[in-house]
């Protein structure tokens, strides 16, 4: 589909790359003057990420505000973000293979122990263990959104227990699907591994406190590769030191980047990446903009709007 009326213009809006991301835009949108920055001039679309919140008041005219995460509670959360406008975040553009490329790392470093051979290797023992199944390996996927529910299949498919939970029933082959209060409880409580996928809402937000955190098999482990908010902090760490959760893969924190004094940089049962999970790549995130902008002004539908009540 092309876009063949008037010039439109567009404003990409970054935290960083911004001219990165203009050239990809432009690239893929050629029909459209591509802008940078608080000081672009007033446009038709903005593609943002991170953006001050100066930025809204300059741009009073949008048809709609595309934001380049999966996530959108950052912008959902700023007072200046125009209420009126319609807020389209990103849809996988890639980034589900890189979530499942992740979990399954997290997933096989434990499933295989590699953790401990490592240990052994620096005392120099010769610890070989024995066989284990895949389908004595209970895994708990948090979320079965895009991304969640991409990566509880590919578990699934590679022949490990996958159990799933979400807010409303949802069916995925070969997965377990839990949901509500009482079906939380049942997936955190057969879950050797529990891997986060939620986004982050009212609802979710410190979701895993003390009390959910317990009802985790001993020695389970926990990756949170969503938002750090929906874990309690203190709690883990207190689960952690106890050894209840014998370890924890956080790839997100609730401060980022997280700052020097936290326990975390330096606790022997966290294993910390800075939120690389899953990166958006220019050109195929800047495709999807482009065709949902055409759509958009051929008077079609587009899919990705955020429900403002539900946060995502």
């Amino acid at each position: 589909m092309h876009f063949l009326g008037a010039a439109m213009d567009v404003v990409i809006c970054t935290a960083k790359e911004q001219d990165a991301w203009r050239d990809a835009l432009s690239a893929c949108l050629p029909e459209a003057r591509v802008h940078v920055g608080v000081e672009a001039p007033q446009c038709d679309y903005a593609v943002v990420w991170k953006p001050p919140s100066a930025f809204f008041a300059g741009q009073p005219r949008l048809k709609a505000l595309f934001s380049l995460g999966a996530g959108v509670d950052g912008l959902l959360a700023m007072p200046a973000l125009p209420r009126e406008v319609p807020l389209v975040r990103m849809e996988d553009v890639g980034m589900a293979a890189q979530m499942i490329e992740y979990a399954l790392y997290v997933t096989l470093r434990r499933f295989r122990r590699f953790a401990e051979y490592a240990e052994a290797q620096a005392e120099g023992r010769w610890a070989p263990r024995s066989y284990r199944d895949r389908h004595d390996f209970p895994i708990g996927v948090l979320g079965l959104g895009v991304l969640g529910g991409a990566v509880a299949r590919a578990l699934a498919d590679f022949g490990f227990d996958v159990s799933g939970w979400s807010r409303t029933a949802k069916t995925i082959e070969g997965v377990q699907c839990e949901h509500g209060s009482a079906g939380l409880d049942v997936m955190l409580g057969r879950s050797e591994l529990v891997l986060v996928f939620l986004p982050l809402t009212g609802d979710t937000e410190g979701l895993l406190d003390r009390e959910r955190l317990a009802k985790l098999p001993e020695g389970a482990a926990l990756a949170n590769l969503s938002r750090g908010e929906l874990v309690d902090d203190e709690g883990l760490l207190e689960a952690l030191d106890s050894g209840w959760i014998s370890e924890a893969y956080l790839d997100v924190f609730a401060r980022e980047p997280l700052p020097a004094e936290h326990r975390y940089w330096t606790h022997p049962r966290v294993h910390m990446t800075p939120h690389v999970a899953a990166l958006t790549p220019h050109d195929v995130a800047c495709e999807q903009v482009a065709e949902k902008v055409r759509r958009l002004e051929a008077g079609l539908p587009v899919s990705g709007v955020v429900d403002r009540v539900r946060g995502y």
